[in-house]
């Protein structure tokens, strides 16, 4: 199955600058979609796809920090590059370190706004793909039984099958039956692996000072 064609989303409220930057990612065969406000392109946006984002810091209504804002509350992995005609030095800083991965003064020069967003969609389909494969495992996590997800719970926790045979009030061999039916289901080369991956995805989901389980 081929990953879908990337997509740069240009969010900016001057038709222009949008127009102008559509045409020079045209002219080297990448693909944009333009948007003249925040709440325009928050409802089109579809965190299955990769994409990136070149994001205008002022705009009415909502600016381009309060779409950061609301695409990192959504836990939204699109790589972002902040454009401003006034930005200055605590304007760039606030921008990366709530994750933005670049921020350029108007006007930008083509080829280095090119440049950049040619890493930003490298980025991009780096992280849909590491984004597909935790989705899919948190399907599968979820496929799991009730009894196999409180297995799964205590092997996280790093208890052995005679710790958990004892938690659950279950033999040390239905454990062992379980653990090898989760270790199948969800697709983990090995328990290590395993912990590894679920937890990545437990933490990932997990709010705000809390743990998922």
């Amino acid at each position: 199955m081929t990953s879908p064609t990337p997509t740069v989303y240009i969010v900016d409220d001057d038709n222009g600058m949008r127009t102008s930057l559509s045409w020079l990612l045209e002219s080297v065969g990448v693909k944009s979609a333009g948007f003249a406000s925040a709440a325009e392109f928050l409802k089109a946006f579809d965190p299955e796809l990769p994409a990136c984002l070149v994001l205008d810091v002022r705009m009415p209504e909502q600016s381009g920090f309060d779409v950061q804002a609301e695409l990192n509350r959504q836990g939204a992995t699109l790589p972002i590059i902040f454009v401003s005609g006034h930005g200055d030095i605590p304007m760039s800083v606030r921008a990366l370190q709530n994750g933005a991965i670049d921020f350029v003064e108007k006007p930008y020069n083509s080829q280095q706004m090119l440049d950049r967003v040619q890493h930003a969609l490298k980025l991009a389909g780096q992280r849909h793909a590491a984004d597909q494969k935790r989705r899919e495992l948190r399907r599968r996590i979820e496929s799991l039984t009730a009894r196999e997800k409180e297995v799964l719970h205590g092997v996280v926790d790093g208890k052995g099958s005679k710790r958990i045979a004892s938690d659950l009030s279950i033999s040390v061999k239905t454990v062992d039956v379980h653990r090898a039916s989760i270790k199948d289901k969800l697709g983990a080369p090995s328990i290590a692996m395993l912990v590894r991956e679920v937890m990545a995805v437990w933490d990932r989901d997990a709010p705000a000072g809390g743990t998922q389980r």
